[in-house]
């Protein structure tokens, strides 16, 4: 859980950097951090700032100038 906590802080420090990348490839790159850190039971999806702006999952990424979010959410805990 401290290594999930961690990874979703560093992307949400990076998340700027990173918003002009294609979303596919921010999540691409995403994953494999998480799963670098043995992180499972994961989902990342990508959705409009609408639908992040209303929904209660956590924000790690900003994609496509800034127009998508990447979300993370937690699976069988």
């Amino acid at each position: 859980m401290k290594n999930a906590i961690a990874i979703l802080s560093l992307c949400l420090v990076t998340a700027p950097v990173f918003a002009q990348k294609p979303c596919e490839e921010l999540k691409s790159e995403i994953a494999e951090k998480l799963d670098a850190k043995g992180v499972q039971n994961y989902q990342l999806t990508i959705v409009t700032n609408a639908e992040a702006d209303s929904s209660d999952q956590t924000v790690v990424g900003s994609c496509e100038g800034g127009t998508k979010k990447i979300i993370y959410t937690r699976q069988g805990r």
